[in-house]
């Protein structure tokens, strides 16, 4: 599909902002601005949590690239701000984004519609004394993962392989978020899958296998070292592939997400069993990311990814850019 740059207009990559993963959404957004640029669009830097969303409106932007992660950029806020403005905009709309954005929601939905994903037990903020957390493990076993609910990369997770630990990882990870989620810990392989397109179009790409030190897929792996092994092709049995795109196709579709999404997937080593861990509706673009990484496997470079999202940005009212 030939894109007509000029047709795009004066766009703006949202970057920065006031979440926990900022440093990781500058990264993210100077990669697309420099690609974007390099295509010949009229790029431009935009951090919110500096500038006011209205100056986009007030400056002519036409559409926005979302290159913001965690709280205000992938929950449905920023992008029910664009709605209001009427600035078209990458990836899922308010609804999609603000369930994705919430793992247990996420999972409800999932579970709701038959799709595989861990066990797991959510302790609001009244249910985080030490009787009930103490508890935890006799519901979902050992060892088993805590982590805040609404943040990502890999920011307040903890590992627990037995009850001792069990307090000080819902203390870290309430840091982060009012309630915490308890998730059963799946023993196999860790993948991840992308998703480009919307409903009945969407297509998933390559899957990625991820062989992290020790299993340590965690924040200073996933964007500051280079120990973590990305495989793709995936090495895994063709039919294996293509089950765990179906599944990520089908939990993509359920949520309503749109222009692009990432799952993120355990492979169970007992049975090869895939279970669905997350969604994520605006991915890391970082020189680390897997969206791009799968992309390439694809056929797509950096640079032809970022020019066919921006393409596809649009508002939710309309139905189109």
């Amino acid at each position: 599909m030939t894109i007509d740059v000029k047709a795009l207009g004066k766009t703006a990559v949202l970057m920065g902002g006031d979440s926990a993963e900022r440093e990781v959404s500058l990264m993210s957004g100077t990669g697309v601005l420099n690609a974007l640029k390099s295509q010949g669009v009229e790029a431009y830097a935009f951090d919110p949590s500096v500038r006011e969303l209205a100056e986009l409106k007030h400056e002519g932007f036409e559409r926005v690239f979302i290159a913001l992660h965690g709280r205000h950029g992938e929950d449905g806020s920023v992008q029910g701000a664009l709605e209001l403005l009427g600035i078209p905009y990458t990836g899922s709309g308010v609804m999609a984004s603000a369930i994705a954005m919430d793992k247990v929601m996420t999972k409800r939905v999932w579970l709701a519609e038959g799709l595989p994903t861990p066990r797991y037990v959510n302790l609001a903020p009244g249910q985080q004394g030490r009787e009930r957390v103490r508890a935890v493990p006799d519901e979902l076993g050992l060892p088993l993962i805590v982590k805040p609910p609404h943040e990502g990369s890999s920011i307040g997770v903890t590992k627990v392989q037995g009850y001792s630990q069990m307090q000080g990882a819902v203390e870290l990870a309430a840091r982060y978020d009012a309630d915490v989620l308890c998730e059963e810990f799946i023993e196999g392989e860790e993948v991840t899958c992308p998703v480009l397109g919307e409903g009945d179009d969407a297509r998933a790409l390559p899957v990625i296998r991820i062989v992290a030190p020790e299993g340590a897929y965690d924040y200073q792996n996933k964007y500051f070292t280079d120990d973590v092994h990305y495989l793709v092709p995936s090495g895994l049995p063709e039919a294996e592939e293509r089950e765990i795109q179906r599944i990520v196709l089908e939990a993509y579709r359920t949520l309503g997400c749109r222009g692009w999404g990432r799952a993120d997937l355990m492979v169970r080593a007992s049975d090869r069993k895939p279970f669905l861990l997350e969604m994520n509706t605006s991915p890391g673009m970082t020189g680390h990311s897997l969206v791009p990484m799968s992309a390439r496997a694809a056929g797509m470079s950096y640079e032809q990814l970022c020019l066919h999202l921006l393409a596809g940005a649009r508002l939710d009212a309309k139905g189109s850019a």
